[in-house]
């Protein structure tokens, strides 16, 4: 069985355990980096770093920023090239 794009981006974003983006939002991101799949999950791992400390009344949810900011490096388009003269 072979899963479309939106379902890759879902497994490699963790959506299922930590849903942040809607499949609208995955498919808005998809086309603006041309259908290119690691561009979209860097982009979304990077917007899904943001601090995501939660402290209120006793109750505190861990900082997952970390967490996807490494999960985005092996995603990361590698940029060195040698430039024109």
């Amino acid at each position: 069985m072979e899963l479309s794009a939106i379902d890759r981006l879902k497994i490699v974003l963790r959506e299922e355990d930590c849903p942040f983006f809607t499949d609208d939002e995955l498919v808005f991101y998809l086309d603006e980096n041309g259908g290119d799949f690691n561009q979209t999950a860097y982009q979304c791992l990077i917007l899904k770093s943001e601090s995501t400390s939660l402290v209120m009344s006793g109750l505190e949810v861990g900082d997952t920023s970390k967490y996807f900011r490494r999960i985005a490096q092996r995603y990361r388009t590698n940029n060195s090239r040698v430039l024109g003269e």
